[in-house]
């Protein structure tokens, strides 16, 4: 499923035109975002992220130490 998302501001003129539009496509559905403030408290972003060597080993490889 795809969401075409329209922010409210924009929705009293192009909701009605984009729902026609996209009416016969399967898969698309046309929302109003209605969302009043961002849910997100802090723009930190949690917790740092780890990076990690995700190359597999091939059989018979040695390690580097």
């Amino acid at each position: 499923m795809i969401y075409y998302v329209i922010p409210v501001e924009l929705a009293d003129k192009h909701y009605d035109e984009f729902k026609k539009r996209l009416e016969g496509v399967d898969g698309v559905e046309v929302i109003v975002d209605r969302r009043e403030r961002e849910r997100r408290v802090s723009n930190q972003g949690g917790v740092p992220r780890t990076l990690r060597d995700r190359r597999r080993r091939r059989p018979g490889e040695i390690l580097d130490i």
